[in-house]
C-alpha cells in the first residue's frame, strides 16, 4: 500500500505534466496566431512585467524556443 507522502508526491508530479502540457499548448498556440499576422506587422511581446515592440520573425522564433524547452521539461519529468 502507498504511504501517503508517496501519493501526495505522485500527484505533485500529475500536477506538474499537466501544467507544462498547458503551457506547451500555450506556446503553440502563440506560434499559430503570430504564424497567421503578415510579416510587416509588428507584436508586443512581455518580458517580466514589461512588453517589448518586435517583428513578427522575433516572436516566433522566441515562443518556439520557450515551447523546445517546455517539451524538454516534460521529457526529463517522463523519463524520472
Amino acid at each position: 500500500m502507498a504511504t501517503p507522502a508517496a501519493a501526495a508526491a505522485a500527484a505533485k508530479e500529475v500536477d506538474k505534466k499537466v501544467q507544462l502540457m498547458k503551457e506547451i499548448r500555450a506556446h503553440e498556440v502563440a506560434i499559430g496566431e503570430l504564424n497567421n499576422l503578415p510579416p510587416s506587422r509588428a507584436v508586443y511581446q512581455k518580458t517580466c512585467n514589461l512588453f517589448f515592440r518586435k517583428s513578427v520573425k522575433s516572436a516566433v522564433t522566441s515562443e518556439q524556443k520557450q515551447l523546445d524547452m517546455a517539451k524538454s521539461r516534460l521529457q526529463k519529468l517522463d523519463q524520472a
